[in-house]
């Protein structure tokens, strides 16, 4: 659990700090206000992105310095992220005072999210589950994020080489091709973990109150042969689409709701929330488990769509998980139900303890 965050010059906050002093953490105020910052600056102490996607010279507060700083304390040791003004797209990260690649911040912590922007998940791109599939994948296999990272360099070195096919070293691109298929297949193997393992958990759950998903990894093309040679034997096609055409980077994850035997994309959007949320409970369950510590879950807006029973019910299922849950909502009567957790308002870009 994160037992200490600070945030300076990050996004609308000049400077904050967060003492947590029980698993769950809510934090309310208005639209604008500056709660889904405070958790994109938790999202930042894993590898990638954050929560928004968001370049990183846009996360540094306007009228700032240009740069921004995130710490937290995890079990004792201090982790650290941000940017140096006048290097605004050179991310840096400190584990324990020392200089480190981002990548290894997955082995300290565990990090997964829910944002409102998430419910279209199932409607939208094949890019945004995989991006969240590999997000799942990340917490429970930590090297995932470097063997995702290498796949991604040695690909943009392949396309780079065959969009001149005439001039391109054969040897080079084998030597690429190689190392895609080293760390594309860990990529997809972990995936296909994740998964097998996620539906072994989701194997015994009820119907209700949320719905039941089974998880599948649809691929767009056979997987015959090994990857060095599909890539090998389709240069000349990918090099006038301009565009790596086979590998793990064109997988995509299929969700059915199962009582329904109907895909996550036919159904309603209460019904696709669940299937989410169900996915995001097992995954914290099977986490916890595996590797001994569940996720810190970001939950952004979580219960503003939910019934008394349902929220009474999720707020149930966190606890159960055992691990730090951050929460974010516009009215503290949404978490009438939950009972105990520490309280903060937000306002203005400014953070304070509430009582509510």
């Amino acid at each position: 659990m994160i037992g200490r965050l600070t945030l300076s010059d990050f996004r609308n906050h000049a400077d904050a700090l967060i003492v947590p002093d029980h698993p769950f953490l809510v934090l309310t105020g208005d639209n604008g206000a500056g709660k889904t910052n405070i958790l994109e600056a938790v999202s930042m102490l894993a590898p990638g992105r954050g929560l928004r996607g968001a370049a990183l010279r846009d996360m540094a507060r306007q009228g700032g310095p240009g740069g921004f700083g995130i710490a937290a304390e995890v079990d004792g040791v201090m982790l650290g992220t941000g940017v140096a003004p006048g290097a605004p797209d050179r991310r840096l990260v400190r584990i324990g005072g020392t200089a480190s690649a981002a990548n290894a911040l997955a082995d300290h912590l565990a990090i997964v999210w829910l944002t409102p922007a998430m419910d279209r998940l199932f409607l939208d791109s094949p890019g945004g589950r995989r991006r969240f599939l590999d997000r799942l994948t990340l917490a429970l296999h930590p090297a995932h994020a470097a063997h995702s990272a290498r796949y991604e360099a040695a690909m943009r070195a392949r396309n780079r080489l065959l969009s001149d096919l005439r001039v391109a070293d054969p040897a080079w691109l084998g030597a690429l091709e190689t190392q895609m298929e080293e760390h594309g297949t860990a990529v997809a193997a972990a995936r296909s973990d994740l998964v097998l393992r996620l539906n072994a958990k989701l194997e015994g759950q009820p119907d209700a109150p949320f719905a039941r998903p089974i998880l599948a990894i649809a691929e767009e093309e056979p997987t015959e042969g090994s990857l060095a040679h599909r890539l090998a034997r389709g240069r000349r096609r990918d090099a006038a689409a301009g565009r790596t055409l086979s590998g793990p980077h064109r997988q995509d994850l299929a969700v059915l709701h199962a009582a329904k035997r109907q895909a996550a994309a036919l159904c309603s959007t209460g019904e696709q929330k669940a299937l989410l949320l169900s996915i995001l409970l097992a995954h914290a369950a099977l986490v916890a488990v595996e590797r001994g510590q569940p996720p810190v879950l970001l939950l952004d807006e979580i219960a503003a769509h939910l019934d008394p029973s349902r929220r009474v019910a999720l707020f149930e299922r966190l606890a159960a998980t055992g691990g730090q849950v951050w929460m974010t909502g516009t009215e503290d009567q949404l978490f009438k139900e939950l009972g105990a957790a520490t309280r903060w308002k937000v306002t203005g870009g400014s953070i304070f303890r509430s009582a509510a």
